[in-house]
């Protein structure tokens, strides 16, 4: 872990994009990390093309992906999926550690231009009623394990909040950011995400209430369980006054954007690690997974004396002959 004194660039330097940093503030206890995406996210939302609305939902979904994709210490796969009854109706992020992501999102055209203009960029109302799936898939010997979190009404990084609340335990801040800038001559996506949790090396996050907090009304429990640490609100409190322009300025340096919120609590920084747009579709793979469909169903997909599959995450096109695909045929 390095001091950030010794890494903050001039004020004229420019961020480093597709990277994560990890970090601590020592004397707030609290660890975490930010990520700046540059042509990372654009690849994605520029191949996929979707309305506005949907690449920036798509952006947050994928810099949330990342987020809490990069804390796995195996070599294994993060999904993140979306499954709601929305204008936007289904968001699936696949990060493969260490560093490569993809996602796609599924959307209805009518339900979206139904949407009032003063609407049309609000998470919630694009994602409606469902659940979020986060899915920990570490290779064929062990088991995935999978949480789910409800989506009422909600936002990507509340839901992330309060999975982290009833899974983990652990107090938890998430803030996403998605924006089109213009960078030189071109515009382009770009995209930041902070992520904070509070956990420290003694002791609870939150601490039980010796006293009650002045008079209850009858029929209420007197003593609710527990009251957060006095280092989690400062922390939480310092990590709300960031605003979206700055995770997405590529002007400003990731490590003075940590000095900005955390300069007096000894905010340390771990080695950054880089991230890229890669799809794991190949001609083989895809191949392979028709020759496990029956002769009758590969039959049914057959199109002017041919079969083919358009990945959904890439938009690549792969052209089969239906006799290449006969189990016999390697």
């Amino acid at each position: 872990m390095t001091e950030i004194l010794d890494l903050i660039p001039d004020e004229s330097d420019s961020t480093v994009d597709d990277i994560v940093l990890p970090f601590a503030a020592d004397l707030l206890q609290v660890r975490g990390r930010v990520i700046r995406l540059g042509d990372t996210v654009d690849r994605i939302l520029r191949r996929h093309d979707y309305p506005e609305s949907v690449s920036r939902l798509l952006g947050e979904a994928i810099t949330l992906g990342i987020l809490l994709g990069t804390s796995l210490k195996f070599e294994g796969r993060f999904i993140l999926q979306t499954s709601t009854d929305g204008p936007v109706s289904a968001i699936v992020v696949d990060f493969e550690t260490p560093d490569r992501v993809r996602a796609w999102a599924q959307y209805d055209e009518t339900a979206l231009a139904a949407i009032d203009i003063d609407a049309a960029f609000n998470p919630a109302v694009l994602l409606g009623n469902g659940h979020l799936a986060l899915t920990i898939d570490s290779g064929l010997q062990q088991n995935r394990y999978q949480g789910l979190v409800p989506l009422v009404n909600a936002n990507l990084s509340e839901a992330a909040d309060l999975y982290f609340a009833q899974s983990e335990q652990i107090p938890t801040f998430v803030r996403l950011a998605v924006a089109e800038s213009m960078i030189g001559d071109e515009r382009k996506w770009r995209a930041g995400g902070l992520l904070v949790q509070h956990l420290p090396e003694v002791g609870m996050a939150v601490a039980h209430r010796d006293l009650a907090p002045g008079d209850v009304p009858e029929g209420q429990a007197s003593l609710p369980e527990f009251e957060e640490a006095d280092q989690w609100v400062e922390a939480r409190a310092l990590a709300a006054t960031i605003e979206d322009h700055e995770l997405v300025d590529p002007d400003l340096a990731t490590e003075r954007l940590l000095y900005r919120l955390f300069h007096e609590n000894d905010v340390r920084v771990f080695e950054k690690s880089t991230l890229k747009e890669q799809c794991r579709c190949t001609e083989q793979s895809v191949g392979q997974m028709l020759k496990n469909f029956t002769a009758e169903e590969r039959a049914d997909m057959v199109v002017d004396g041919g079969i083919f599959v358009v990945c959904q995450f890439c938009s690549t096109r792969y052209d089969y002959d239906p006799v290449s695909l006969e189990p016999d045929n390697k």
